[in-house]
């Protein structure tokens, strides 16, 4: 037997794993009665087990100091919102002025393009990845309608070549140059939900502003999977989800950025709310919105605390993780283990039963590696998870694998391939 192929062999890896211990401050769903295989960080992060403590103490705020817990306390609800922003400015590359946190991933979306999709009679296409996960489909389709447009006439969304899967960023780039002359807004994911393809970011965003347009990111499967650069790449906007790789439990809370170019301009519209108003000034109740330094000022409504809580239990464990470039080293290891143990699988049958449709390049992806089971797909799936497996299942064949690095283990990914090779003989 190949030792690569070998329990024994992942349970040494394991062991050399600087990380190992962080494991056990997440609660791992049991089959049976050991922990089951969790590869499914993509769709929902697991529970960190410090979660309960952190939404009991904002409980017992509200419980023992009412409405004066927004002032008082321990972590006084008015700047709760304050104590993320350091944590989430290290995971996407920010200045800490530049994120916050609020609403939910495509509410944030179209927030920020009443400010960032500004289209006129010359001006008013929008380039972005076809394929997109549908809410972002849905998001550009309905504000283009808003502003009076056809989406047919637009939107233009970009396809892989004719036999391929992913996107090349040549062609990308290639698209955005022959529509600049009537582009407003280049939106693209950072990784594509389906493919697992991670896109490069600072190559489209030099693209867009070349054209004259903006550049947003839309890092739903991104955040807290692979290092961004969003300052430095000069990313005019962004905003992501929080319930995947960063753990805030489902339906948590998410969070945008905006560039700090743009913080001084009076050319950008907003919708404003109180939330968003001048600090030192708020509870004036003047009249006229003064919006709040940097990202900040385009929050509308009041933080929702006991999410926030939840959040917060999680960004405490990437802290303490010592940051997402230690978080990555791990994850390209435990992707390209999956990977090796794939090929071997597909080596043993002498055919490719199992085709990656995720990029090979470890630059090119995240954690996840997208799967097309091409004998009995389902019933594979489903073998997969009566029997522990958690990963989850895109029509018509994909099955979607993503072993995270603040829980996930060697082993989980060996048992996860000696499973897959199992289901092979059993369906």
């Amino acid at each position: 037997m190949n030792y690569q192929n070998d329990l024994a062999f992942a349970r040494e890896l394991d062991e050399q794993d600087s990380l190992r211990d962080f494991r056990s401050r997440f609660l791992i769903p049991q089959h049976n009665g050991e922990d089951a295989v969790y590869l499914c960080g993509n769709s929902l992060g697991l529970q960190p087990a410090s979660a309960q403590q952190y939404l009991a103490d904002q409980l017992a705020n509200w419980k023992n100091l009412a409405v004066e817990g927004w002032f008082q306390g321990d972590d006084p609800w008015l700047n709760y919102h304050k104590s993320l922003t350091g944590s989430i400015a290290c995971i996407v590359g920010a200045r800490e002025n530049e994120v916050t946190v609020m609403n939910s991933l495509t509410v944030n979306l179209h927030l920020l393009m009443v400010s960032f999709y500004k289209p006129d009679h010359k001006r008013f296409k929008i380039v972005m990845e076809g394929g997109a996960f549908p809410s972002d489909q849905y998001a550009m389709e309905s504000q283009v309608r808003f502003h009076g447009y056809d989406p047919k006439d637009a939107i233009i969304e970009i396809f892989p070549r004719e036999g391929e899967i992913t996107l090349r960023t040549e062609d990308i780039v290639n698209v955005i140059d022959q529509n600049k002359n009537e582009l407003a807004l280049v939106l693209f994911g950072g990784i594509n939900y389906y493919t697992g393809q991670f896109f490069d970011l600072k190559a489209i965003t030099d693209a867009a502003h070349e054209a004259g347009a903006y550049a947003g990111v839309d890092l739903a499967h991104a955040a807290g999977n692979v290092p961004v650069q969003l300052h430095d790449w000069g990313v005019d906007f962004a905003c992501w989800c929080s319930y995947k790789y960063m753990n805030s439990g489902p339906g948590g809370i998410s969070g945008i950025f905006v560039h700090e170019k743009h913080f001084t301009g009076k050319e950008l519209n907003r919708f404003a709310g109180w939330w968003g108003y001048r600090r030192d000034k708020q509870f004036l109740m003047a009249p006229g919105f003064d919006p709040e330094a940097g990202a900040a000022g385009w929050q509308v409504s009041t933080a929702p605390i006991l999410l926030l809580a939840l959040f917060k239990a999680s960004m405490a464990v990437f802290d303490d993780a010592g940051g997402l470039d230690i978080l990555r080293e791990k994850s390209l290891r435990l992707t390209a283990y999956l990977e090796f143990l794939i090929h071997e699988i597909n080596k043993q049958q002498e055919e490719e039963v199992y085709s990656i449709i995720t990029p090979a390049d470890p630059a090119a992806r995240g954690c996840q590696l997208s799967v097309v089971c091409k004998h009995n797909a389902r019933a594979v799936f489903n073998y997969l998870s009566q029997n522990g497996v958690i990963g989850d299942w895109r029509e018509p064949d994909v099955i979607r694998l993503s072993p995270v690095p603040l829980y996930n283990t060697f082993e989980d990914v060996y048992k996860a391939a000696r499973l897959m090779a199992d289901a092979l003989k059993a369906v």
